[in-house]
């Protein structure tokens, strides 16, 4: 038997299959593009998406031996789609970074209360989250507000087109700010005051709960050896940071892909005030009855990105004609001891703690002598420094966090982790776990064949790849320059209101 986890992201979706003992038995990876219509506007195509998904499990699939039994979803958060009476597709997925909710956002949760709003959903506003982009249909394409049938996000979609009734898991849920996190159900005062049916939405689901038998029919053109049983799996987030192995409190995933993202395990809600300024959410953890918070910024490795685009073509020709990688020759040329440079990485909007979507970057203390190494540096610095910030808004509010643990695309670069682990001053271990997100999907759905929590089948499965111990000198170092960084966002912030 073997275990299949699909993760729906933003720009690309994956299929990965996983023995019991969690060995990578196949994997299979599709790209989809974002798009941009207009300023402010990213969307996706629902079709395409549900095209790509059958296709990378149809691939992996036609490689594997071992018949997959069950399979779950770690899906991006927010992205929902309208579908119509006679499941048709009405338009396309809004993502997260689509902002054209803003106003909306603003205006509508001061008349419902702001505060009220972030204690049945843990959430603070913004226009990220999928209520605010179903009002924006509402007001501004009513035909598709009248002819919808469902709105349903990329979780509960994939079952609609596997022939079950659509169903979310909770932490999927908990993304829309139409979800009560305590009692684990659509609110209904939120729905009323939107003027939203719970009928229009899926039935929610806790993590790790059969959801229904992929029948024959479909189960055939997807290449499935016989019925597989679809499994609630998750927020994208918390689904990596469970097969990252976050499976104690004081241990928290640090998610490094072109977003940033602390995901603690939680023992229990944590709701306060001070939260709530900082913009620091709480929802259910993909392990039933635990809770989490996640803290990012969405400029995140997006920079390096922007580095090597803009700065960086002497490196890519160079890998272009040496085959290597662009961003490894990049990574190389910083110098090891830390830079006198402070970098604001607002070169998107913000994320927590300030969702400024307003927000602009900043590169400060430029020179003549100043290396083109000393600015990559400098810019992972500056990440770094946003994600201390968060960890210290975390630390006051009562979130001990004693182990960080890193997944994503950016722990193949030891230079960069270990920069990660003196700014944060904190002990960062690397697990030998490529597909994080895949793998904690695929851990729900072996939990619910094999009846075995997935606190112990991680526990026999991990090992741990390196620890990163923070250079005592160099944290110390960041610890100063982290009181310097705490002025920039107040000091520069007025400058981009003109």
């Amino acid at each position: 038997m073997s275990y299949l986890g699909l993760d729906i992201g933003t720009g690309g979706c994956k299929a990965v299959v996983f023995d019991r003992e969690g060995k990578e038995l196949a994997s299979s990876f599709r790209e989809y593009p974002v798009l941009h219509p207009h300023p402010g506007w990213a969307e996706i195509d629902p079709d395409e998406v549900i095209k790509k998904c059958f296709e990378v499990i149809t691939e992996v699939n036609s490689v594997i031996t071992d018949p997959v039994v069950s399979m779950s979803i770690s899906s991006q958060g927010e992205a929902f789609v309208p579908v119509g009476k006679k499941g048709e597709i009405l338009g396309n997925a809004m993502v997260s970074s689509d902002s054209r909710a803003r106003d909306i956002a603003l205006n509508w949760s001061k008349d419902f209360g702001t505060k009220k709003i972030y204690y049945i959903t843990g959430h603070t506003p913004h226009p990220l989250f999928t209520l605010f982009k179903i009002l924006w249909i509402k007001e501004n394409q009513p035909d598709i507000w009248k002819n919808c049938s469902y709105f349903l996000c990329f979780e509960d979609l994939f079952h609609y087109n596997v022939g079950i009734e659509p169903r979310i898991s909770w932490s999927m849920a908990g993304r829309t700010m139409m979800f009560d996190v305590i009692k684990h159900q659509w609110s209904s005062e939120i729905l009323e005051a939107a003027g939203l049916s719970d009928k229009k939405l899926a039935i929610p689901a806790a993590p790790g709960e059969i959801t229904g038998t992929i029948g024959p029919e479909i189960g055939m053109k997807l290449g499935f050896k016989g019925p597989v049983l679809l499994v609630a799996g998750g927020h994208d987030q918390t689904c990596a940071a469970l097969g990252a192995g976050v499976i104690e409190p004081g241990m928290c995933m640090y998610a490094t892909g072109t977003v940033e993202c602390f995901c603690p395990l939680l023992e229990k809600p944590s709701f306060s005030d001070e939260l709530q300024r900082n913009n620091l959410c709480c929802y259910d953890y993909t392990i039933k009855g635990k809770y989490t918070t996640v803290a990012y910024s969405l400029t995140g490795g997006n920079i390096l990105r922007w580095m090597r685009d803009e700065l960086g073509q002497k490196e890519t020709a160079m890998a272009i004609e040496t085959g290597q990688n662009p961003y490894t020759l990049l990574l190389d040329n910083m110098p090891p001891p830390p830079t006198d440079l402070l970098v604001l990485p607002y070169f998107s909007a913000t994320g927590t703690p300030y969702f400024d979507t307003r927000a602009k970057g900043a590169i400060i203390g430029l020179q003549l002598t100043t290396t083109k190494g000393e600015i990559t540096k400098a810019l992972l610095e500056g990440v770094a420094m946003e994600m201390k910030l968060n960890l210290e808004m975390m630390e006051k509010s009562g979130m001990k966090i004693n182990t960080f643990i890193a997944t994503g695309g950016g722990t193949r670069n030891k230079t960069w982790t270990q920069l990660k682990a003196d700014v944060l001053n904190k002990k960062i271990i690397v697990h030998n776990v490529s597909e994080a997100g895949c793998y904690g999907a695929a851990l729900l759905a072996m939990s619910s064949v094999v009846k075995i929590p997935v606190e112990r089948l991680l526990n026999d499965s991990k090992t741990e790849n390196e620890i990163f111990s923070p250079d005592p000198e160099n944290a110390k170092f960041y610890d100063n320059k982290f009181e310097t960084y705490k002025q920039l966002y107040p000091a520069l912030k007025q400058f981009w209101k003109v």
